[in-house]
């Protein structure tokens, strides 16, 4: 999912005998007492965690519904900056009340890590607040314009009468949010803060999809729009469940065909506006937000700890990327070699986007046979990983198309978690509406990020865990988790039938490579002043990925600062972990213990992952 709702070091105190003899009874009591008093410490500590994650949690309506609950089922989420300062003041409150409660050093480090996670997203959250302005209210990627209708549709589920009254309910509150939205964006012109062009003209394209079709136009005779046609689904699913009746499920879809008319409309009216007004004024091949935002260096500074959670400079990572590069490249020649291909890399790289053998047929039936393919590769992947894991995910995973209001050419793939109960499946969904830029060579790798051994897995492990405070079970760290997906590309080679086919590892390079390159265009036009187009430039010279995906992979760097980073940081930091564990244990490492390190504690920054990873292999060599 695209959307937010959030260290001190381990001291390792080690208790030396004194120089007279004590009986060794007494040394065994005073182990016993001191692990039965981080026992009580700790398990005081996660019972306040609890009633402190469910207070936290009554501030996003919306993330209650995606955790499968119906806790204030009938409202949307408050944007507006009032209620953003009202959460810090209570996270504020929260780090507190604990800091004065508990007694850090009396934890075991199990709770010692989940106090350091809940101070960490506090500390996120004070940092990020001169920034409120900078993220904008709408763009083509994330806007509440494209992904509220998908909220709705998707984890609005609806069993009985009260359910299909909340859709309502949440249907008339849309306007307050989307109000709330474009007072942010017109606070944020006021300080020359605009979206680029390209994402207001997606704002405006979607919006109007959305409002497409009935009962929206005004002879309500085109094809039904994606609400409606959800809400009537519904609706008749609770009359075929017996749930209410024909007359009942009559009255009811006319009341949400009324709200769409009379509510949704006009606010969707009013975010086309105001985008078509601030469209003169927005920036055609903009540089980043260095450049173009009045303190765009500090919050893009921000945004790359935020991302990468290092102190990592933009020199620093913009260096990393030239050098993975350069590595990659090499992989590439080589396999260009191997392949006998003749030619330069330049000339591989216009073979593999031009050649039809490379391509699904841009019709229905291509589309499908893209989702059975990579269905089938996430299918082969799940029989092998008991031999590379413990913890194994419980939820079921789905490969879908995108909505059609929402979907674009080329735009990136990517997951929405199912429930902690496994009621909704976790879902991979994929940009099928140009084929051409959906090239044969890149399913599998996408399909192992997405789904598994990435997205899916290392998400549903997080949801399902037990014995960790359940905030832990939803923490979201972006170099945590995307560098996992990235990882998981590489581990999958280790996998029996993947990557068979010479090109299918080419297309493994060329992912690894996508994610290098980020670091480069990401850093050089958000610190270096690097124009949209120079971007597309280098992105296209060093790489075979359709020039649509491109330029809508660009154009998400643009308006999502430093988060494109955070793969490649996160995927060489989990690789790095396990070779130290590889070396320093020998025969002893276990790649599923290790796996089950790493994704056990669920999501969290790369240090304290380092941390917990440390503290395995310690454990492993105590025996």
């Amino acid at each position: 999912m695209r959307s937010a709702f959030a260290c001190s070091a381990l001291a390792l105190a080690l208790a030396l005998a004194a120089c007279s003899p004590q009986p060794a009874d007494t040394t065994a009591a005073t182990g016993a007492g001191t692990t039965q008093q981080a026992e009580s410490e700790s398990a005081r500590l996660n019972a306040w965690f609890e009633t402190q994650y469910e207070e936290l949690l009554q501030f996003s309506p919306m993330r209650l519904t995606f955790l499968g609950r119906k806790d204030l089922y009938d409202q949307l989420d408050d944007v507006s900056e009032e209620a953003a300062r009202k959460q810090l003041a209570w996270l504020e409150a929260s780090v507190q009340q604990m800091e004065s409660n508990f007694d850090y050093d009396q934890l075991d480090d199990d709770a010692k890590l989940s106090w350091d996670l809940w101070k960490y997203q506090y500390d996120s959250a004070r940092d990020g607040e001169p920034f409120f302005l900078d993220g904008y209210a709408f763009d083509q990627m994330n806007g509440m314009n494209s992904f509220l209708p998908t909220f709705l549709i998707n984890f609005h589920k609806v069993e009985n009468e009260q359910d299909y009254l909340a859709y309502i309910a949440r249907l008339e509150a849309l306007p307050r949010l989307f109000d709330q939205l474009i007072e942010r964006g017109r606070a944020a012109a006021a300080q020359d803060i605009r979206p680029p062009k390209f994402a207001l003209e997606g704002v405006i394209e979607q919006s109007r999809k959305v409002v497409a079709g009935a009962p929206f136009d005004e002879h309500g005779d085109g094809e039904d729009s994606a609400l409606w046609a959800d809400l009537q689904a519904k609706a008749d699913a609770l009359v075929e469940s017996e749930a209410i009746t024909a007359e009942r499920a009559d009255a009811l879809k006319q009341q949400a065909r009324t709200v769409l008319v009379e509510q949704i409309q006009p606010a969707y009216g009013r975010v086309i506006a105001w985008s078509e007004e601030t469209l003169p004024d927005a920036l055609e091949n903009p540089t980043g937000v260095g450049t173009t935002h009045r303190n765009g260096a500090d919050y893009y500074a921000y945004q790359l700890r935020e991302n990468t959670t290092t102190d990592m400079s933009a020199d620093e990572i913009h260096q990393l990327g030239l050098d993975e590069v350069a590595r990659i490249r090499g992989e590439m020649e080589a396999l260009k070699e191997r392949v006998e291909f003749d030619g330069d890399l330049q000339a591989f790289f216009k073979f593999i986007h031009t050649d039809p053998r490379f391509k699904f047929p841009n019709t229905d039936e291509g589309r499908q046979a893209y989702i059975d393919q990579a269905t089938a590769a996430i299918d082969n992947i799940k029989q092998h990983l008991p031999d590379y894991f413990g913890l194994l995910p419980k939820a079921e995973l789905v490969v879908k198309r995108v909505e059609p209001f929402r979907e674009q050419d080329g735009a990136a793939q990517h997951y929405f978690p199912g429930t902690p109960d496994g009621s909704r499946p976790g879902i991979y969904y994929a940009h099928l509406s140009d084929m051409n830029a959906m090239p044969k060579p890149e399913l599998e790798v996408i399909a192992y990020h997405e789904g598994l051994p990435g997205h899916h897995m290392q998400i549903s492990i997080a949801q399902e865990l037990e014995g960790v405070p359940t905030f832990r079970t939803q923490y979201s760290s972006t170099a945590y988790a995307e560098g996992w997906g990235l990882y998981s590309e590489w581990l999958a080679k280790e996998m029996p039938g993947t990557y068979q086919d010479p090109y299918s590892e080419y297309g493994r390079l060329t992912s690894e490579m996508w994610r290098a390159i980020r670091l480069v265009v990401d850093t050089g036009m958000h610190a270096k002043g690097w124009t949209e187009q120079q971007a597309v430039d280098y992105f296209s010279a060093n790489s075979s990925i359709p020039s649509a995906a491109v330029r809508s992979e660009v154009r998400r760097y643009l308006i999502m600062p430093g988060q494109a980073t955070a793969y490649k940081v996160g995927m060489i930091k989990i690789q790095e972990l396990r070779r130290k564990a590889e070396a320093e244990l020998g025969d002893r490492f276990d790649i599923g213990g290790f796996h089950d390190t790493v994704l056990g504690g669920g999501a969290m920054p790369l240090d304290l992952l380092e941390r917990r990873v440390d503290q395995w292999i310690a454990e492993k060599k105590a025996g």
